[in-house]
């Protein structure tokens, strides 16, 4: 996914959605949405330059990753005023895992919800401060989106699903899954790059 994702970017794309279609199928496959805009040849160009590299990966790689590379620790330990200091937000640890939540306001069929609700951008981090794996969710508005997505992947952390959580939310919401492996400050700067790139003129923060 991670290079037809660069792939697509790399070649004026967006995604506008990633998602699996079916259970127990083998080996597991994704589905990635693309969208463009612009001259038929140049657009036809982009969409072949995302298959490339689904063929290069089949062709490098005949039995599919189990895995990203990096062992992460089961018994290390994160210093969580690192991961405040660089993200600006206040975090909670348990049991090792430290995680910061940033809540979202918007309504529903007429009912203000927030971020107890579901609505909220967070990250979880575990391992060791040396070597971690982060994973969480970025809460978009549609402006939004391109500009995280981008971020995340500047910053080499994977996107693993963009998808709606609900219907008939004000502002329509939108929520991408991340996962990225390395030293915690560094996954941590990654997703303080994308909540800036979410703060652009035009955004709804």
């Amino acid at each position: 996914m991670t290079p037809a994702i660069d792939a697509a970017f790399a070649a004026g794309l967006e995604i506008t959605a990633l998602h699996n279609h079916f259970f127990y199928d083998k080996p597991k496959v994704y589905f990635m949405h693309i969208g463009g805009m612009g001259q038929p040849e140049e657009l036809a160009k982009a969409v072949k330059s995302v298959w490339d590299a689904i063929k290069k990966v089949r062709a490098e790689n005949p039995k599919p990753a189990v895995g990203f590379a990096g062992e992460v620790p089961k018994e290390g330990k994160i210093d969580q005023a690192v991961i405040e200091k660089v993200l600006g937000y206040q975090a909670q640890t348990q049991d090792g895992v430290v995680k910061v939540t940033i809540g979202w306001q918007g309504t529903m069929h007429g009912v203000h919800v927030g971020g107890s609700i579901g609505l909220a951008t967070w990250a979880a981090f575990s391992g060791s401060d040396e070597w971690a794996a982060v994973d969480g969710d970025f809460i978009m508005t549609a402006a939004e989106v391109q500009p995280v997505l981008r971020a995340l992947r500047a910053a080499d952390i994977h996107i693993v699903a963009l998808h709606n959580h609900m219907i008939g939310e004000q502002p329509a919401f939108y929520f991408v899954h991340f996962w990225g492996k390395g030293p915690v400050e560094q996954l941590a700067r990654g997703i303080r790059a994308a909540l800036d790139a979410q703060r652009q003129p035009g955004s709804a923060r």
